[in-house]
């Protein structure tokens, strides 16, 4: 039964109704309308009374990007889903999108199946993240991590972490070496059992280090 209801925001309409067929192919999705930018997706939201279940988010759009719009969009309505769908793959990208609210991150090269797994977790789970931070989000839901005790030090850099300055300028901040900042990535990648710097940021969010509002 088609009883998910799926949203697609992207400025690209040949693109967007692409993406409304792969979610109508879908068993349980189908597309509730398209929008083509940010704007028009919270005008029309607030219209409705029955709101949509998640939004499929483009990060580069026009008058109102996917990061202010889903930063919106979560204060406004948290009940809404927002897995963004971009061809953005910089960390940085991926870490605004995070911070304001995203509870995903695909890149449009990405295959069917791989786009309807998403959406599914999203649904299942609340969250949907690639191979990468898998394990972190494992560990995040199951509530295992929260044994783990972090020193002021660390939390001060996973803060930082969240920011989009680069590891240098982190170092600045904190008056350490580049050398030592490296040491406290690796020690806090083997001891929360993270790859990248993705990671430690959904650490961050999730354990409320950093507020995402």
């Amino acid at each position: 039964m088609k009883n998910i209801s799926v949203v697609v925001v992207d400025d690209h309409i040949l693109l967007a109704q692409a993406i409304s067929s792969l979610v109508n192919s879908f068993d349980q999705f189908f597309t509730k309308y398209l929008c083509c930018n940010g704007q028009e997706l919270l005008d029309r939201v607030a219209l409705e009374k029955i709101l949509p279940d998640i939004v499929l988010m483009d990060v580069n759009m026009p008058i109102l990007n996917g990061i202010e719009t889903t930063k919106q969009l979560t204060k406004l309505y948290p009940s809404i889903k927002v897995l963004a769908l971009s061809v953005e793959d910089e960390d940085e990208t991926i870490i605004k999108m995070l911070k304001a609210g995203a509870k995903g991150y695909l890149l449009k090269d990405v295959q069917k199946t791989i786009l309807e797994k998403g959406l599914l977790e999203l649904v299942n789970s609340g969250f949907y993240y690639t191979k990468d931070v898998s394990n972190l989000l494992m560990n995040s839901l199951s509530g295992n991590s929260n044994t783990i005790q972090l020193k002021d030090r660390e939390i001060e850099f996973l803060k930082l972490v969240c920011s989009e300055m680069t590891y240098k300028q982190i170092a600045e901040k904190m008056f350490l070496s580049p050398k030592t900042i490296d040491g406290y990535r690796d020690v806090l990648f083997e001891k929360l059992h993270i790859k990248n710097r993705i990671g430690l940021v959904l650490y961050a969010i999730k354990h409320k280090i950093v507020n995402i509002s």
